[in-house]
């Protein structure tokens, strides 16, 4: 079964990510190992939240996402190889097909520097490389996206969740042809 789009990591840059990318009709899959930094996180400077913690950030991001018709499996995203149509992931529970690929792994750029994906040094404090991705989060490697910290945004959640919420937008408007815009209004 191939997807419009595979994203890898479910913190707050994949789910963010899922859930524009779902939201827009896209047919998303979200690979997760379950080791985000986020979920040893205490959060009070996330607007629009007073405070949470990290695993239940973690975890509304994904219903939300959910909601809309992610798929999500656990697993370690293991390869990332190109094929005639896009991308397969392989991971250490199967095998996945895509067209985009987004990147949002925190930390990690294994996956992403065995895949051959340019890398440079990160600018955090204990990030020590990034993905070399343009201003729209594409990486070296066209179709495959990188977005959140391993895009070398700041490790802030509310942050690297505007980051997977933009990178997604642009995955969206390529995939379409035309630039997307998802602005839901109040209903009277």
């Amino acid at each position: 079964m191939a997807y419009d789009v595979i994203i890898i990591g479910a913190g707050p840059a994949g789910a963010s990510a899922a859930l524009f990318t779902s939201k827009a009709g896209k047919k998303t899959l979200v690979i997760d190992n379950d080791q985000s930094v986020t979920k040893r996180a205490w959060i009070e400077n996330h607007y629009g939240v007073e405070e949470i913690t990290g695993p239940n950030l973690v975890e509304i991001g994904k219903k939300q996402a959910t909601k809309f018709g992610t798929e999500f499996v656990q697993g370690k995203a293991t390869t990332l190889t190109s094929t005639d149509a896009g991308y397969q992931i392989t991971t250490d529970n199967g095998t996945y097909e895509g067209t985009h690929i987004i990147l949002a792994t925190g930390l990690s750029t294994e996956l992403a520097e065995a895949a051959g994906i340019q890398t440079k040094p990160g600018t955090e404090p204990r990030i020590k490389t990034v993905i070399d991705a343009d201003a729209q989060g594409q990486s070296s490697l066209k179709g495959v996206w990188a977005a959140g910290t391993i895009a070398g945004v700041s490790m802030h959640t509310i942050i690297t969740a505007g980051d997977g919420a933009k990178v997604a937008i642009n995955v969206i408007s390529e995939l379409n042809g035309a630039r997307y815009v998802d602005h839901d209004v109040l209903k009277s």
